[in-house]
């Protein structure tokens, strides 16, 4: 493991950012969908007039060096330059889950003690109604929907750019990045400039990018790995970004970025599959696909089709990638690299290769990155420069995230092959004791469930029962399918299918008493699943707990229910 890495004051994101200004200035940044099939495109030079004129006006108000100023809003070419903005006059950005309910809205900017909120692109703005205080300046970014605030554009035209191009020290605060409070009350993470550039540094040691990289930013630019693969990466490597439009416009952004790296969470890559499947079933493209010419053909045309023609790099992160999916895209020839990390560090931790043989893992640890198992727990610690400063007015809980040595606690079991491989078997948290005084750990079980092509999201709990159970929620497809009653039945057999298959595949003890399908969505406004889509497993045990016992002893292997 190489752990030569250092980072010079080039490396971190504004003067990198100086650096495209002069050399790319007419290269294409930004490529931003406008509606009906249109774009904006924002070159280099323009990215830094507008990036300058803004700094410019926020440094005229006055606040203190190293204020916090906040961005809500859905992925847009605006969200990146308000970062850049908040940055180069000198404060400290903070990145707002578009989900987020006015509640925690409410309570990440005053204890962040936000001086500002750039607002963006958002499908709704209730949580705004509830969440922005009414003497808070609000500035609205293009795209941004009808809100009372100042206007990006019209403070750019009356504001001179910034002529001067500051370099903070790498020390000081870059942002706090608020986690999705899967456990309770967001957490604010701070990041300096330096934890962020090694960061980079290590990662595409492994990755290794250019300038004539492609991107396409849909995951929230305020989840750690969207920031830095996507945004701090182009930083780096003056990449182009193009941005999706809506979700019914996914197929077709993705087909006119052709992303050289495209970065997804796995339930994601799972729907390609399922969508490839629906139009050729799979025993007719296994057969095709071992075919030499013609395999060669079906493979290029459902590439191009995804939009993937392209990809050199493409990765799943944030959950497990279930290995069969993991084996059907190398055939198809895009051998996905699994990354491991979390907002603690970055996002920075492990990463498997393309090619790599030991899939079901998640690599080896970036350059620089130590790794080992805590011998009494299971739990996964790693070191490593790019380790966050700490929760933002949390000494307690700063204190309880490393031991004292500076290892970060990830709350992950794991455990580390001979040859370094880290394989991750759950959360420390999550897993629970029968009633027979065995131990179930619910991930890989669940990385099994969510297979089937009508389960949008579960969990698998049970903690004191005889045996486990899971929780299915369905997609809303399949929810429309089942107001037909034969359209449920079948349902509900291919379910009690997919149970059998995995309960075959399970030890014991571990064996599923039942399924019980839920078909209200689990969304973020109802609090079930974080923003980032994770379920929140308290939240499931305060709804469904005491019913239970019940599913159990009717003896049903599928029970539907209403919640």
């Amino acid at each position: 493991m190489a752990t030569d890495i250092t980072v010079s004051p080039g490396d971190l994101p504004l003067p990198c950012f100086y650096r495209w200004e002069r050399e790319r200035a007419r290269q294409i940044y930004l490529t931003q969908p406008t509606g009906a099939g249109a774009v904006q495109d924002i070159s280099w030079r323009d990215a830094g007039d507008q990036v300058r004129r803004m700094a410019s006006w926020m440094q005229a108000q006055g606040w203190p060096p190293g204020s916090r100023v906040a961005i809500i809003g859905k992925n847009s070419a605006h969200w990146i330059l308000a970062d850049l903005a908040i940055l180069m006059a000198g404060h400290v950005s903070v990145p707002i889950y578009p989900t987020f309910n006015g509640e925690a809205l409410a309570y990440i900017l005053a204890h962040s003690e936000a001086r500002a909120c750039f607002v963006g692109k958002m499908d709704e703005i209730g949580n705004l109604q509830t969440g922005l205080a009414t003497d808070l300046p609000v500035i609205a970014l293009p795209l941004a929907p009808p809100i009372k605030a100042l206007q990006w554009n019209e403070l750019i035209a009356k504001s001179e750019p910034l002529k001067d191009s500051p370099a903070p020290d790498g020390e000081s605060i870059c942002t706090i990045i608020y986690t999705s409070g899967t456990t309770g009350k967001p957490k604010g993470v701070v990041h300096s400039f330096n934890a962020i550039a090694w960061g980079i540094s290590s990662s595409t040691r492994r990755v290794p990018m250019s300038s004539a990289d492609r991107y396409i930013s849909y995951l929230p630019l305020a989840h750690v790995a969207e920031r830095m693969l996507i945004e701090q990466a182009s930083l780096r490597y003056g990449g182009h970004i193009f941005f999706a439009e809506t979700l019914d416009t996914f197929v077709q952004d993705l087909q006119r970025a052709r992303p050289t790296i495209f970065f997804s969470v796995p339930r994601l890559w799972v729907k390609f599959q399922q969508g490839v499947h629906a139009k050729m079933p799979e025993k007719k493209l296994g057969k095709l696909l071992a075919l030499p010419l013609i395999g060669w053909l079906v493979r290029r045309k459902i590439l191009k089709g995804l939009g993937l023609d392209q990809c050199r790099i493409a990765a799943g992160g944030a959950a497990p990638m279930p290995v069969d999916v993991l084996h059907w895209y190398r055939r198809l020839g895009l051998d996905l690299v699994e990354v491991y990390g979390m907002t603690e560090n970055c996002a920075i931790s492990h990463a498997t290769l393309p090619g790599s043989p030991r899939t079901g893992t998640v690599g080896l640890p970036y350059d620089g990155v130590e790794q080992r198992i805590d011998a009494e727990t299971g739990e996964i610690l790693m070191r490593s420069p790019a380790l966050m400063k700490g929760y933002y007015k949390e000494t307690e809980q700063t204190a309880a995230a490393a031991t004292a040595d500076g290892w970060l606690r990830t709350g992950d079991k794991g455990s580390i092959a001979a040859d370094g491989y880290l394989s991750i078997t759950g959360r420390v948290k999550d897993i629970f004791k029968t009633s027979k005084g065995k131990y179930v750990a619910p991930a890989p079980i669940e990385d099994l469930l969510v297979m089937h092509p009508d389960v949008e999201a579960c969990v698998v709990t049970g903690g004191n029962l005889a045996q486990p159970l899971a929780l299915v929620m369905l997609s809303q497809d399949a929810v429309a399918r089942c107001a037909s009653i034969d359209a449920k039945r079948a349902l509900t057999d291919s379910l009690k299918m997919h149970l059998a298959a995995i309960n075959a595949r399970l030890e014991p003890h571990e064996k599923l008493a039942c399924l019980a399908v839920v078909t209200t969505p689990w969304t973020p406004e109802n609090g079930f699943v974080t923003p980032t889509l994770k379920v929140k497993r308290n939240r499931i045990e305060e709804a469904f707990a005491q019913r239970y016992q019940d599913w159990c002893h009717e003896g049903r292997q599928v029970v539907w229910i209403e919640a």
